[in-house]
């Protein structure tokens, strides 16, 4: 087998780019709502969302179909796994952007995401629990994807199905997302450092309070006293890492970069609720704060990754 074939070293990890782009076209949304903006960036963004994760489909399908056993490689390995959720995470937030575009059409993307990412959420989390041959040293927030799509669910879910379903996703994401914090925050602290091409993964750390804020306030109506502990916490997540941006600066290209832009939209459109339902101006100027970092870390992201691919550094046996 041809081990410098570009379609047989496709990773599942370049899905990620698609939660950083329709990140960023919900955020631009929001930010055309709050500041009355009289453009529509935000639909040529998700067009462009749209047809990247076409192309990605295709190709690793062809991938499965072409070099079955690599896929299968790929989702037995512990770090892989994962990323997985990212194509499932991917269907869910084009339902979201979507919301105030076609509401059929998210409706569509809505019910595909959550199908598979049932399938990835019960398939992974059994993974995770009979691998024989698990080490502490194979645990990194890209773990927590899995989680973010279960609380992801309800954000436009609430909106077609009764309120029993969202809750159930989010009862799962909710409780996992604790345990596997814990065991984070464990093996962070007791044990070897991450590996430099996995650094950029704690960025990641920021999304599941983040987009539990949204979902919650989603499903309730309301910010109570929960409600801002998940904000809080995720402000401060999102505070300690970009305090740490010189460590994250220095660290080699790799495709995981892209772990730092859903993560940031994801608070950028927590910070904009905040707004919409407090009327706290602060907030909205902290979410234009976040979004212009999110648009500065994707405009850096699109060139580096489009000259990674032309150098060959991207889809090359690791």
């Amino acid at each position: 087998m041809d081990k410098s074939n570009r379609l047989l070293n496709f990773p599942i990890s370049f899905f990620s780019i698609i939660l950083g782009l329709s990140g960023l076209a919900i955020s631009m949304g929001k930010m055309e709502a709050i500041f009355k903006l009289n453009v529509n960036i935000s639909l040529y963004l998700l067009l462009g969302t749209i047809a990247v994760f076409g192309v990605l489909l295709i190709l690793y399908f062809a991938k499965f179909i072409k070099y079955r056993d690599e896929v299968r490689k790929e989702f037995k390995n512990p770090v892989k796994v994962s990323f997985f959720a990212t194509i499932s995470v991917s269907f869910l937030l084009i339902s979201v952007a979507l919301l105030d575009v076609n509401l059929v059409l998210s409706k569509y993307f809505w019910i595909v995401g959550v199908i598979i990412h049932t399938f990835f959420t019960y398939v992974i989390i059994s993974f995770w629990m009979l691998h024989p041959n698990f080490d502490i040293k194979h645990f990194n927030p890209a773990w927590f994807i899995p989680v973010v799509g279960n609380v992801l669910i309800p954000v436009a879910g609430i909106k077609f199905f009764i309120s029993d379903i969202s809750w159930f996703y989010y009862s799962i994401g909710f409780v996992f997302w604790i345990i596997l914090f814990s065991i984070f925050i464990y093996r962070i602290i007791f044990h070897h450092p991450l590996p430099e091409k996995l650094v950029p993964t704690l960025a990641i750390l920021i999304a599941p309070p983040a987009v539990a804020f949204i979902a919650y306030v989603k499903m309730t109506g309301t910010i109570d006293s929960f409600a801002k502990v998940l904000y809080f916490f995720a402000l401060f997540l999102t505070t300690f890492l970009l305090r740490e941006f010189k460590m994250f600066s220095s660290i080699k290209f790799y495709l995981s970069w892209w772990a730092y832009s859903f993560p940031i939209s994801s608070i950028t459109i927590a910070s904009v609720l905040m707004f919409s339902v407090s009327k706290i101006v602060f907030y909205k100027y902290l979410a234009l704060a976040f979004f212009i970092i999110l648009v500065l870390i994707v405009l850096i992201l699109i060139p580096k990754t489009i000259n990674a691919m032309k150098c060959k550094e991207i889809c090359v046996e690791e």
